[in-house]
C-alpha cells in the first residue's frame, strides 16, 4: 500500500469540463483558492472556463489523482501563446504551469509539496520541456516557498492585467538539484 506522499501514488488524467465542472467549482471557489480569482464563479462559469481551455491548442488542464481519487488540478500551457505573451522573452522548451490542490478537512503534512513535485516531474517527462515558467501573485507567499522548494528562481516582478506577479523559472537541472528527483 502506498503512503500519502508516495510519488507513485500520483497519476494524471485529462480534465473533462462538463464531468469535472462541479468538482472543480468546489476547489476554485474555496477560500484557500483565492489566488485563482474564481471565488464568485458558478458551476456554469467554471465549465465555460475549462471548455475554453479544452478547446485551446496551447493550453491544457488535467486532474491529478492521488491513489485514484481526484486531488489536484494541473494546467500547462505554451507561455509564448497564452498567459505571458509579450511579458517576457519565451524560449523554445518553455512550459507554463498552474496547480491547485483540492481543499480538505484532513490535511496531510507535506502533501502540497509532494503534489508540486509530481507536477514538475510530469512536465519534465516530456523531453521537449527545458524549463517551467510560473507567474504567481506576489502576495502568494505559500506558493513562493513551494516553488523555491522544487527549484524555481524568481526572475522579475511583472504586471499582468489581473495581478502583479513574480515571473519565475525552473530548469530541469534546477528541479533535479532541489528535489533529488531521479532523471
Amino acid at each position: 500500500m502506498s503512503t500519502p506522499l508516495s510519488p507513485g501514488a500520483f497519476t494524471f488524467r485529462p480534465l473533462d469540463p462538463l464531468t469535472d465542472g462541479e468538482l472543480l467549482h468546489g476547489w476554485v471557489t474555496h477560500p484557500k483558492a483565492a489566488f485563482w480569482m474564481m471565488r464568485d464563479h458558478t458551476v456554469a462559469d467554471v465549465e465555460r472556463e475549462y471548455m475554453a481551455i479544452a478547446a485551446h491548442e496551447h493550453h491544457h488542464a488535467r486532474i491529478g489523482l492521488h491513489d485514484g481519487e481526484p486531488a489536484f488540478l494541473m494546467e500547462h500551457y505554451d507561455p509564448s501563446k497564452v498567459e505571458l505573451v509579450g511579458l517576457y522573452e519565451a524560449r523554445p522548451g518553455d512550459v507554463g504551469m498552474h496547480f491547485l490542490v483540492a481543499p480538505t478537512d484532513t490535511p496531510v503534512h507535506g502533501f502540497t509539496r509532494a503534489v508540486i513535485t509530481a507536477v514538475m516531474a510530469e512536465l519534465f517527462r516530456d523531453p521537449a520541456t527545458e524549463r517551467v515558467v510560473v507567474e504567481p501573485d506576489v502576495g502568494n507567499t505559500a506558493v513562493h516557498a513551494l516553488n523555491a522548494a522544487v527549484g524555481f528562481e524568481i526572475a522579475e516582478r511583472i504586471a499582468k492585467p489581473e495581478k502583479d506577479a513574480y515571473l519565475s523559472f525552473c530548469t530541469r537541472d534546477q528541479f533535479h538539484a532541489a528535489t533529488g528527483a531521479a532523471r
